[in-house]
Protein backbone atom coordinates (compact mmCIF):
# COMPACT_ATOMS: atom_id res chain seq x y z
CA UNK A 1 0.00 0.00 0.00
CA UNK A 2 1.58 3.33 -1.41
CA UNK A 3 1.63 6.01 1.05
CA UNK A 4 1.36 10.08 0.14
CA UNK A 5 3.14 12.34 2.58
CA UNK A 6 1.74 15.46 1.64
CA UNK A 7 3.44 19.08 3.63
CA UNK A 8 3.05 22.60 2.83
CA UNK A 9 6.13 24.74 3.28
CA UNK A 10 6.06 28.72 3.76
CA UNK A 11 9.51 30.04 5.09
CA UNK A 12 10.51 26.77 7.08
CA UNK A 13 14.20 26.20 6.02
CA UNK A 14 15.30 25.54 9.25
CA UNK A 15 13.20 22.67 9.80
CA UNK A 16 13.55 20.84 6.39
CA UNK A 17 16.20 18.66 7.15
CA UNK A 18 15.17 17.46 10.24
CA UNK A 19 11.65 16.87 9.24
CA UNK A 20 12.88 14.85 6.19
CA UNK A 21 15.03 12.77 8.23
CA UNK A 22 12.28 11.85 10.75
CA UNK A 23 10.18 10.90 8.12
CA UNK A 24 12.49 8.82 6.29
CA UNK A 25 13.24 6.87 9.27
CA UNK A 26 9.50 6.14 10.33
CA UNK A 27 9.20 4.98 6.00
CA UNK A 28 11.84 2.51 6.35
CA UNK A 29 11.57 1.41 9.95
CA UNK A 30 7.69 0.20 8.97
CA UNK A 31 8.97 -0.85 5.25
CA UNK A 32 6.46 1.62 3.67
CA UNK A 33 5.89 2.08 0.02
CA UNK A 34 6.15 5.94 0.12
CA UNK A 35 5.96 9.76 -1.85
CA UNK A 36 6.75 12.81 0.07
CA UNK A 37 4.98 15.81 -1.55
CA UNK A 38 6.50 19.56 -0.65
CA UNK A 39 4.50 22.28 -1.99
CA UNK A 40 6.18 25.59 -1.47
CA UNK A 41 4.07 28.02 -0.87
CA UNK A 42 5.82 30.99 -2.22
CA UNK A 43 8.58 30.93 0.78
CA UNK A 44 10.55 34.02 0.10
CA UNK A 45 13.62 32.18 2.06
CA UNK A 46 15.83 29.52 1.58
CA UNK A 47 13.39 27.09 1.12
CA UNK A 48 13.04 25.80 -2.33
CA UNK A 49 16.55 25.71 -2.25
CA UNK A 50 16.94 23.09 0.15
CA UNK A 51 13.55 21.13 -0.96
CA UNK A 52 15.06 20.99 -4.37
CA UNK A 53 18.35 19.37 -2.32
CA UNK A 54 16.02 16.71 -1.18
CA UNK A 55 13.94 15.71 -4.52
CA UNK A 56 14.42 12.28 -5.86
CA UNK A 57 12.15 9.26 -7.15
CA UNK A 58 10.25 9.24 -3.91
CA UNK A 59 10.27 13.18 -3.35
CA UNK A 60 8.23 15.68 -5.15
CA UNK A 61 8.48 19.43 -4.79
CA UNK A 62 6.00 21.83 -6.12
CA UNK A 63 6.32 25.35 -6.55
CA UNK A 64 3.85 28.52 -6.05
CA UNK A 65 4.85 31.79 -8.01
CA UNK A 66 3.45 33.24 -5.03
CA UNK A 67 2.23 33.02 -1.16
CA UNK A 68 -1.55 31.08 -2.12
CA UNK A 69 -2.24 29.32 1.32
CA UNK A 70 -3.07 26.40 3.01
CA UNK A 71 -5.97 25.53 1.13
CA UNK A 72 -4.24 25.97 -2.34
CA UNK A 73 -1.06 23.80 -1.13
CA UNK A 74 -2.99 20.85 -0.01
CA UNK A 75 -5.25 21.41 -3.39
CA UNK A 76 -2.20 21.50 -5.13
CA UNK A 77 -0.94 18.28 -3.29
CA UNK A 78 -4.08 16.20 -3.25
CA UNK A 79 -3.66 16.27 -7.07
CA UNK A 80 -0.37 15.19 -7.15
CA UNK A 81 -0.77 12.48 -5.13
CA UNK A 82 -1.00 8.68 -6.11
CA UNK A 83 -1.04 6.97 -2.68
CA UNK A 84 -4.34 4.70 -1.53
CA UNK A 85 -3.57 6.55 1.74
CA UNK A 86 -2.75 10.50 1.95
CA UNK A 87 -0.83 11.91 4.96
CA UNK A 88 -1.17 15.45 5.62
CA UNK A 89 1.48 17.39 7.81
CA UNK A 90 3.08 20.79 9.02
CA UNK A 91 6.74 21.37 8.23
CA UNK A 92 6.95 23.36 11.30
CA UNK A 93 8.44 20.35 13.43
CA UNK A 94 5.33 20.47 15.87
CA UNK A 95 3.77 17.00 13.75
CA UNK A 96 5.36 14.10 14.59
CA UNK A 97 6.09 11.98 12.26
CA UNK A 98 6.11 9.06 14.39
CA UNK A 99 2.45 9.03 14.81
CA UNK A 100 2.02 8.10 11.40
CA UNK A 101 2.05 4.08 11.80
CA UNK A 102 -1.19 4.98 14.06
CA UNK A 103 -2.86 7.01 12.02
CA UNK A 104 -2.82 4.05 9.04
CA UNK A 105 -3.40 1.59 11.72
CA UNK A 106 -6.87 4.24 12.63
CA UNK A 107 -7.92 4.03 8.90
CA UNK A 108 -7.69 0.32 8.77
CA UNK A 109 -10.04 0.08 11.37
CA UNK A 110 -12.70 1.25 8.99
CA UNK A 111 -12.64 4.82 8.85
CA UNK A 112 -12.41 7.44 6.09
CA UNK A 113 -10.44 10.14 7.61
CA UNK A 114 -8.43 10.24 10.83
CA UNK A 115 -7.62 13.69 11.70
CA UNK A 116 -5.22 13.87 14.85
CA UNK A 117 -5.81 15.64 18.40
CA UNK A 118 -3.30 17.63 20.02
CA UNK A 119 -4.67 16.24 23.27
CA UNK A 120 -1.86 18.14 25.01
CA UNK A 121 -1.17 20.68 23.09
CA UNK A 122 2.35 22.89 23.20
CA UNK A 123 1.37 26.00 22.07
CA UNK A 124 1.20 29.87 23.74
CA UNK A 125 -1.90 30.65 25.58
CA UNK A 126 -2.96 32.80 22.67
CA UNK A 127 -3.04 29.66 20.15
CA UNK A 128 -4.96 27.58 22.35
CA UNK A 129 -7.38 29.45 23.89
CA UNK A 130 -9.14 30.43 20.55
CA UNK A 131 -8.25 27.05 19.23
CA UNK A 132 -10.36 25.53 21.76
CA UNK A 133 -13.23 27.93 21.54
CA UNK A 134 -13.36 27.64 17.58
CA UNK A 135 -13.28 23.46 17.93
CA UNK A 136 -15.91 23.76 20.23
CA UNK A 137 -17.95 25.91 18.28
CA UNK A 138 -17.25 24.36 14.93
CA UNK A 139 -17.95 20.19 16.03
CA UNK A 140 -20.73 21.36 18.09
CA UNK A 141 -22.39 23.68 15.27
CA UNK A 142 -22.04 20.76 12.69
CA UNK A 143 -22.58 18.25 14.70
CA UNK A 144 -18.89 16.12 14.41
CA UNK A 145 -17.81 14.57 17.55
CA UNK A 146 -14.04 15.29 17.95
CA UNK A 147 -12.36 17.50 19.37
CA UNK A 148 -9.73 19.11 17.26
CA UNK A 149 -10.30 19.71 13.68
CA UNK A 150 -7.39 22.02 12.94
CA UNK A 151 -4.66 19.35 13.39
CA UNK A 152 -2.16 19.35 9.89
CA UNK A 153 -2.00 15.71 11.51
CA UNK A 154 -4.49 13.97 9.37
CA UNK A 155 -4.50 10.52 7.38
CA UNK A 156 -6.88 10.05 4.39
CA UNK A 157 -8.14 6.93 1.82
CA UNK A 158 -7.53 8.14 -1.67
CA UNK A 159 -11.08 7.93 -2.31
CA UNK A 160 -11.89 11.74 0.39
CA UNK A 161 -8.93 13.37 -1.34
CA UNK A 162 -10.76 12.89 -4.68
CA UNK A 163 -14.32 14.58 -3.25
CA UNK A 164 -12.43 17.58 -1.66
CA UNK A 165 -12.93 21.02 -3.45
CA UNK A 166 -11.00 23.26 -0.90
CA UNK A 167 -10.12 27.05 -1.38
CA UNK A 168 -9.83 30.15 0.75
CA UNK A 169 -9.45 28.44 4.25
CA UNK A 170 -11.57 25.90 4.17
CA UNK A 171 -8.77 23.09 5.14
CA UNK A 172 -9.76 24.21 8.40
CA UNK A 173 -12.93 22.33 7.95
CA UNK A 174 -11.66 19.26 6.16
CA UNK A 175 -12.99 16.73 8.43
CA UNK A 176 -16.41 18.75 8.23
CA UNK A 177 -16.93 18.46 4.69
CA UNK A 178 -16.02 14.69 4.52
CA UNK A 179 -18.22 14.05 7.22
CA UNK A 180 -20.83 15.77 5.51
CA UNK A 181 -19.76 13.77 2.16
CA UNK A 182 -20.78 11.12 4.42
CA UNK A 183 -17.29 9.49 5.00
CA UNK A 184 -16.54 8.17 8.15
CA UNK A 185 -14.36 10.55 10.36
CA UNK A 186 -12.26 9.75 13.51
CA UNK A 187 -9.85 11.27 15.64
CA UNK A 188 -6.35 9.68 17.24
CA UNK A 189 -4.90 11.70 20.20
CA UNK A 190 -1.01 12.36 18.59
CA UNK A 191 2.13 13.57 20.16
CA UNK A 192 2.75 17.86 19.58
CA UNK A 193 5.85 19.42 19.56
CA UNK A 194 7.13 23.23 20.69
CA UNK A 195 7.58 25.51 18.02
CA UNK A 196 11.65 25.24 17.10
CA UNK A 197 12.10 27.80 14.79
CA UNK A 198 10.05 30.88 13.41
CA UNK A 199 6.66 31.90 14.79
CA UNK A 200 3.25 31.58 14.78
CA UNK A 201 0.49 32.94 13.06
CA UNK A 202 -2.51 31.92 14.49
CA UNK A 203 -4.44 34.34 16.87
CA UNK A 204 -7.45 35.80 17.51
CA UNK A 205 -7.71 37.72 14.26
CA UNK A 206 -7.37 34.26 12.77
CA UNK A 207 -10.39 33.03 15.55
CA UNK A 208 -12.88 35.17 14.05
CA UNK A 209 -11.79 35.09 10.61
CA UNK A 210 -12.34 31.33 10.95
CA UNK A 211 -16.06 32.04 12.37
CA UNK A 212 -16.81 33.70 8.96
CA UNK A 213 -15.39 30.36 7.50
CA UNK A 214 -17.31 28.49 9.40
CA UNK A 215 -20.84 29.68 8.18
CA UNK A 216 -19.38 29.69 4.45
CA UNK A 217 -18.83 25.70 5.28
CA UNK A 218 -22.26 25.53 6.77
CA UNK A 219 -23.69 26.61 3.44
CA UNK A 220 -22.42 25.30 1.00
CA UNK A 221 -22.52 21.85 2.88
CA UNK A 222 -26.10 22.45 3.76
CA UNK A 223 -27.94 24.61 1.09
CA UNK A 224 -25.33 24.55 -1.86
CA UNK A 225 -27.70 21.75 -3.92
CA UNK A 226 -30.71 24.07 -2.44
CA UNK A 227 -30.15 27.54 -2.56
CA UNK A 228 -34.09 27.74 -2.12
CA UNK A 229 -34.47 25.93 1.18
CA UNK A 230 -32.39 28.91 2.56
CA UNK A 231 -33.05 32.37 0.84
CA UNK A 232 -36.66 30.95 0.09
CA UNK A 233 -37.08 30.46 4.18
CA UNK A 234 -35.55 33.92 4.75
CA UNK A 235 -37.97 35.19 2.04
CA UNK A 236 -41.25 33.65 3.51
CA UNK A 237 -39.84 35.64 6.96
CA UNK A 238 -39.34 38.71 5.17
CA UNK A 239 -42.59 38.71 3.60
CA UNK A 240 -44.56 37.50 6.62
CA UNK A 241 -43.16 40.36 9.17
CA UNK A 242 -44.05 43.17 6.17
CA UNK A 243 -47.49 41.77 5.79
CA UNK A 244 -48.30 41.92 9.18
CA UNK A 245 -47.05 45.39 9.94
CA UNK A 246 -48.79 46.63 6.76
CA UNK A 247 -52.09 44.75 8.04
CA UNK A 248 -51.43 46.09 11.21
CA UNK A 249 -51.90 49.65 9.55
CA UNK A 250 -54.77 48.60 6.89
CA UNK A 251 -56.55 47.69 10.17
CA UNK A 252 -55.53 50.85 12.29
CA UNK A 253 -56.90 52.90 9.17
CA UNK A 254 -60.12 50.96 8.76
CA UNK A 255 -61.37 51.29 12.66
CA UNK A 256 -59.86 54.48 13.60
CA UNK A 257 -59.83 56.25 10.42
CA UNK A 258 -56.39 57.56 10.52
CA UNK A 259 -52.60 56.20 10.37
CA UNK A 260 -51.23 59.19 12.06
CA UNK A 261 -47.84 58.35 13.31
CA UNK A 262 -47.86 54.75 11.36
CA UNK A 263 -46.23 56.07 8.06
CA UNK A 264 -42.83 55.01 9.04
CA UNK A 265 -44.42 51.24 9.82
CA UNK A 266 -46.31 51.19 6.85
CA UNK A 267 -42.92 52.07 4.67
CA UNK A 268 -41.23 49.33 6.59
CA UNK A 269 -43.95 46.24 5.46
CA UNK A 270 -43.59 47.18 2.26
CA UNK A 271 -39.48 47.47 1.96
CA UNK A 272 -39.67 44.16 3.86
CA UNK A 273 -42.11 42.69 1.43
CA UNK A 274 -40.10 43.85 -1.46
CA UNK A 275 -36.82 42.21 0.57
CA UNK A 276 -39.10 39.12 0.88
CA UNK A 277 -40.12 38.70 -2.54
CA UNK A 278 -36.35 39.39 -3.79
CA UNK A 279 -34.85 36.75 -1.68
CA UNK A 280 -37.47 34.39 -2.65
CA UNK A 281 -37.23 35.05 -6.65
CA UNK A 282 -32.88 34.66 -6.04
CA UNK A 283 -33.99 31.52 -3.85
CA UNK A 284 -35.76 30.06 -7.44
CA UNK A 285 -32.84 31.68 -9.83
CA UNK A 286 -30.46 29.61 -7.81
CA UNK A 287 -32.14 26.47 -8.11
CA UNK A 288 -32.51 26.71 -11.95
CA UNK A 289 -28.66 27.23 -11.64
CA UNK A 290 -28.16 24.31 -9.79
CA UNK A 291 -30.02 22.62 -12.67
CA UNK A 292 -27.73 23.03 -14.96
CA UNK A 293 -24.60 21.75 -13.02
CA UNK A 294 -24.45 18.13 -14.35
CA UNK A 295 -22.14 16.79 -10.89
CA UNK A 296 -23.52 13.40 -9.56
CA UNK A 297 -25.14 14.28 -6.02
CA UNK A 298 -23.90 11.45 -4.80
CA UNK A 299 -20.11 8.91 -3.37
CA UNK A 300 -20.09 5.62 -3.80
CA UNK A 301 -19.25 3.53 -1.04
CA UNK A 302 -19.38 0.07 -2.26
CA UNK A 303 -20.42 -1.36 -5.46
CA UNK A 304 -21.68 -5.15 -5.95
CA UNK A 305 -22.93 -6.53 -8.96
CA UNK A 306 -24.69 -10.11 -9.08
CA UNK A 307 -24.30 -11.74 -12.06
CA UNK A 308 -27.44 -14.09 -13.44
Amino acid sequence: MKISIIIPVFNEEESLNQLFSDILNVMRENNFEYEIIFIDDGSTDNSFKILKGLAGSNVKVIKFRRNFGKSAALSAGFNFASGKVVITMDADLQDDPKEIPGLIKKLQEGYDLVSGWKYKRNDPLTKKIPSKIFNFVTCSFMNLKIHDINCGLKAYRQEVIKEMEIYGDLHRFLPVIAHNKGFKVTELQVNHHSRKYGYSKYGFRRFFAGLTDLLTVFLITKYFKKPAHLFGTLGFIFFTVGFLADLYVSLLKFFTGTTQGHIPLLIFGVLMIIVGIQFISFGLLSELIIKLDKKQEYIIDDETILKK
